[in-house]
């Protein structure tokens, strides 16, 4: 597990386990995107986040919607979640074109959630 900075472990204490898991494949998935350069892990709106440093995608946000569970956020104004959501239509609660929700760390499907997090660390390549 990459190392966290004191104040994102500090946003992570107490957030369901799946936003862990959430982390661990989006940084899985950024090792193998050299074109994006570093990922940077930060807070935003007091959650963590990932940016790339060559701005090669959107942003990524972790958190907790008011509705329970966790989700994982990306930028309400691009069609990543609405093409997301024609890909693998039904396979996931879509919240607008902003997020995918999950009640249980095992809805985390390595393969089809990856997908989306590359297109959203590579949105802008």
């Amino acid at each position: 597990m990459k190392d966290m900075t004191a104040d994102v472990k500090a946003a992570f204490d107490g957030l369901p386990a799946g936003l862990l898991q959430l982390r661990d494949l989006i940084f899985d998935v950024a090792s193998g995107l050299p074109e994006i350069g570093n990922l940077t892990e930060t807070l935003r709106w007091g959650q963590p986040a990932y940016v790339t440093s060559k701005r090669a995608g959107a942003s990524l946000r972790l958190g907790v919607p008011k509705s329970g569970g966790f989700a994982l956020y990306t930028h309400c104004q691009t069609s990543l979640i609405a093409d997301f959501a024609i890909a693998f239509p039904k396979a996931d609660k879509i919240e607008g074109t902003r997020a995918i929700l999950f009640d249980d760390p095992l809805q985390i499907d390595p393969i089809r959630h990856g997908m989306l997090i590359k297109s959203v660390l590579t949105y802008h390549l």
